[in-house]
């Protein structure tokens, strides 16, 4: 594709990403950036979530996997599906119940002030980690579309995206994002349908037809019951519950939209459409990758060594020009939809959880900017150091990384929400640090340990589970008269 062509196609998505901030930031303020007001339709935060858990992970990785692991994500999604189950009928009630801007808010009213700062501590480490890895994804592709050819160093291919982002965000927050999320979902998925229809064309197949290609694939092998197996279908389902609880139900980005919803019984039924319409996008992603596999086996053109890089070679070097921007635009909507989120609710949990801003009665707005600013940084300098030490797909990768510093999280309010058991809260984030330590050590020795067992997704409950223990350990007895 011509760089002109490509720098054509960012610009006109940045300012009408623009323009809808422009007209959503009108008279904005802290409670505008942070809530939303909590005046947003249900049907358009359901679509919306649909780009941003999608991401460019799933955008990217998911397809490119396929030639990895088959279809065996799906096992995870199935549990995702139950996982969407138990967020819309416990925490969706319990966060809306207490009027909280931050879910973490929570832990402070069932522990104690330092329970609060360690589970928002967790989450803002977490929510760097896993935004940042899913943007590293579409600077890597712009990277190669554009800047590449001008001879532009990666590290100011992710200063730019990331400024763009901060551009758009930075004065309506999740109000913005919540209609700007909506437009990247379209992006998105129409990206992966019109690349389906491209390589039919190219393979001269039928609707009909594709249906047969993809089903009588050895790629699309969904279920895998080797009990050693990292894939294995009951630990992935397992852990595709508890992950989608923990990173979705227990994470201020996620959670964060669902609070803008007018009431309960809104915020309920955007999750279950959402959970909906995310099972079927899934689908299509894997659909996609099986073809992608097979285009490039008929025409003979080798496969990358990095599954991440088997789709964007693929659409911007050989479905031509329309799918080729087609692509762009969907890479770009996918990262920018997970990026603008994750540094809104960043800064939200921030600002709330940890600066106290609702008290400070003076530039509460100069401060909420600077924290803005300053999680933009961070964001970039991750990116700069995974770009330095990344050899995995970051589907698994991201993955990986949240059942150590999500696990924590999901400990803390399962223990809360399952029992009334006091705790000696200053004790709770020496707990919290160590349940990751101790549950990397497990997963490093598993083979050893557990007669060839390798861990998963599933490390995630490991994680809980010793934080749930050493909480129970904690216990404080109340003195009185």
């Amino acid at each position: 594709m011509s760089p002109i062509l490509v720098f054509s196609v960012i610009s006109c998505y940045f300012l009408l990403l623009v323009g809808i901030s422009y007209f959503t930031s009108r008279q904005s303020d802290n409670n505008t950036f942070f809530t939303a007001n909590r005046q947003s339709p249900w049907f358009l935060v359901a679509f919306g979530m649909v780009g941003a858990s999608l991401s460019g992970v799933t955008f990217i990785s998911v397809p490119g996997e396929v030639g990895n692991s088959n279809w065996t994500y799906l096992q995870f999604v199935m549990g995702n599906m139950v996982g969407y189950a138990v967020i819309a009928l416990v925490l969706i009630p319990l966060f809306y119940n207490l009027k909280l801007v931050s879910i973490y808010e929570y832990l402070k009213n069932r522990f104690g002030r330092k329970s609060y700062l360690t589970g928002a501590s967790f989450f803002i480490v977490s929510q760097t980690i896993g935004a940042s890895f899913r943007l590293f994804l579409a600077a890597v592709v712009l990277q190669i579309a554009f800047f590449d050819a001008f001879g532009i160093p990666f590290y100011v291919t992710v200063l730019a995206t990331i400024i763009l982002i901060w551009l758009y965000t930075f004065r309506g927050g999740i109000k913005t994002i919540v209609w700007t999320d909506t437009l990247q979902t379209t992006f998105l998925l129409l990206a992966v349908i019109i690349s389906i229809f491209v390589i039919m064309n190219h393979m001269d197949l039928k609707v009909s037809e594709v249906f047969g290609v993809v089903s009588k694939s050895e790629l699309s092998t969904i279920f895998d019951w080797n009990w050693r197996s990292d894939m294995n279908f009951y630990k992935t389902f397992l852990a595709g519950i508890f992950i989608t609880i923990a990173m979705n139900g227990l994470d201020q980005n996620v959670m964060q939209k669902n609070l803008t919803c007018k009431n309960k019984g809104d915020a309920q039924k955007n999750i279950f459409w959402f959970s909906i319409t995310f099972f079927f996008s899934t689908l299509l992603f894997l659909a996609l990758g099986v073809l992608l596999y097979k285009y490039a086996l008929d025409q003979g053109i080798p496969i990358p060594e990095r599954s991440d890089e088997v789709y964007p070679l693929l659409a911007l070097n050989e479905f031509g020009t329309v799918a080729g921007v087609v692509f762009l635009l969907g890479i770009v909507a996918a990262a920018f939809s997970s990026a603008d989120s994750a540094l809104t609710a960043l800064t939200t949990s921030f600002c709330v959880d940890i600066l106290d801003i609702e008290k400070k009665k003076h530039d509460q707005k100069k401060t909420r900017m600077l924290v803005h600013i300053g999680f933009t940084i961070i964001m970039f300098l991750v990116i700069i150091v995974f770009n330095a030490i990344n050899d995995s797909s970051v589907v698994s990768a991201v993955f990986k990384v949240a059942g150590f510093t999500y696990g924590p999280l999901l400990g803390l309010f399962a223990f809360g929400l399952l029992n009334s058991r006091p705790v000696k809260d200053r004790l709770v984030p020496f707990i919290c640090i160590l349940s990751p330590i101790l549950s990397f050590i497990i997963d490093l020795n598993s083979m050893d340990w557990f007669y060839g067992y390798q861990f998963g997704f599933e490390i995630l409950l490991v994680n809980a589970a010793i934080t749930f223990t050493g909480l129970w350990l904690l216990y404080e007895k109340k003195t009185g008269f």
